[in-house]
């Protein structure tokens, strides 16, 4: 996500940190590099030159020029000015409405493609852990084959009620569809009702009239267009459209895990005044998160983001799971059992290079010098699984011809092996001075099993 914005921005940056002092002309060049940044992002040109031009005046504004050590400086203005155009300041981020009497009605529209179904199963999945709401989901896609089936599936998964029409057909009127979910919801003491409906490969007035008379059936609180990132400039004119025909109030912007270069995420704010109130990253249901203006533009800028680190650690970490890892530490009972559900743990936060990715210091080109692979995790937890319950209790047991066998059966070698019972055996040691709720050095470990 942003990878290529985030290392073009960084190095435009890194020069600034060579002056001991700031020139006009440096400035300029600055700024040079950074609109061909954003640029290649696929960020709308107005959108660019307006950015860097509001940065330079607010550079020149601040008397950075021929101040001593401007870097810091110039990257705050940059950061500010990022948060801005995405659409807030710091610590804001724009929520959903909720209605005084449930249920509250959410609206989602998009194109066909764009992620809108698997969108409302993770954004019921977020109410219900986040709000502990009980959400339903509406079927209205009866255009798009097998979309009420993929919508019965992932609100399975997420334990939302679906609401809808058994069998489907296109012929069943997504609008008498739409106001009897809505009936059904408010019986059944539903909280959220979220409304799926259909998309079409293309903007076109049966779309938009059909989005309408849903929106004026069921009156939503709030209606969210979703859009992929992927698709760039395009995802901006499909939103300015959008915003004309029915008013959206905000945007879930979908596949930012992918090779997106970004410029939706960085134009649609800007160009249609609606914000991003949600990000969808990755294809998991559980990665989806609020969007924060703020914490995005320091990813970008390669300033880290421990708050949604943190957030993300405190839902995957039970008190009482940490009070009891704590007591086996102290005890000297913590053993490759409690290793692997540590490490499940973490890698059900997300991909590791993205919890990485969060910490300062440690975005684009130093991450990628780290040389990452998820694979060497199944690696680790491969030869863990290929170990007795004693010994994963007392890896102290493992000898010569119990490491042969170990290796054979997870498919790696006698060498990782041993380097992997050595560094636990080093590890239990650090960790018996460790404090609540602190993880093992994954990426070390990785590194010493290969």
């Amino acid at each position: 996500m942003f990878d290529a914005l985030q290392e073009r921005l960084q190095s435009a940056l890194s020069e600034v940190r060579r002056h001991g002092t700031l020139s006009e002309q440096d400035i300029d060049v600055t700024m040079r590099e950074i609109r061909l940044a954003l640029l290649e992002a696929d960020v709308n040109f107005k959108v660019v030159k307006r950015f860097t031009s509001d940065v330079k005046q607010r550079c020149i504004g601040a008397e950075v020029l021929g101040r001593l050590n401007p870097a810091q400086q110039v990257m705050k203005i940059v950061a500010d000015q990022l948060t801005e155009l995405m659409g807030g300041g710091e610590g804001e981020a724009a929520s959903l409405r909720f209605a005084s009497s449930p249920p509250t009605v959410i609206l989602l529209a998009g194109l066909q493609g764009s992620g809108k179904t698997t969108a409302a199963a993770k954004l019921a999945k977020h109410l219900s852990e986040r709000r502990r709401s009980s959400v339903a989901l509406a079927a209205c896609d009866v255009q798009r084959p097998a979309a009420v089936e993929q919508l019965i599936k992932v609100g399975a998964q997420v334990g939302a009620t679906v609401y809808h029409r058994s069998p489907p057909s296109p012929k069943d009127d997504p609008v008498d569809i739409a106001g009897w979910a809505l009936e059904r919801a408010a019986t059944d003491g539903k909280d959220v009702l979220i409304v799926d409906t259909s998309g079409r490969l293309h903007i076109d007035e049966q779309l938009m009239a059909e989005l309408v008379a849903i929106r004026d059936r069921v009156k939503p609180e709030d209606l969210l267009l979703v859009l992929d990132a992927m698709t760039g400039q395009d995802a901006v004119a499909v939103a300015e459209r959008f915003a004309e025909a029915v008013a959206f109030d905000g945007v879930i912007i979908t596949k930012l895990d992918g090779d997106a270069r970004g410029g939706a995420a960085l134009s649609v704010r800007a160009i249609t005044g609606r914000p991003i109130m949600f990000a969808s990253t990755g294809e998991k249901l559980d990665q989806f998160e609020v969007f924060h203006p703020d914490r995005m533009a320091q990813r970008i800028l390669g300033m880290g983001d421990v708050m949604s680190l943190i957030e993300t650690a405190e839902r995957e970490f039970d008190d009482r799971q940490a009070a009891a890892l704590q007591r086996k530490l102290r005890r000297n009972e913590f053993g490759l059992d409690d290793f692997l559900d540590q490490l499940k743990t973490v890698r059900r936060m997300g991909p590791l290079s993205s919890l990485l990715g969060m910490i300062p210091g440690l975005g684009g080109a130093q991450l990628r010098n780290l040389k990452l692979d998820e694979r060497e995790l199944d690696r680790l937890e491969a030869i863990i699984l290929s170990m007795t319950p004693e010994e994963r209790r007392r890896p102290e047991l493992i000898n010569g011809s119990r490491r042969l066998r170990i290796a054979r059966g997870s498919g790696t070698s006698v060498q990782q092996v041993s380097r992997l019972v050595k560094q636990f055996d080093q590890k239990r040691k650090v960790m018996r001075q460790v404090g609540r709720g602190k993880m093992p050095d994954l990426a070390a470990i990785m590194r010493q099993t290969r």
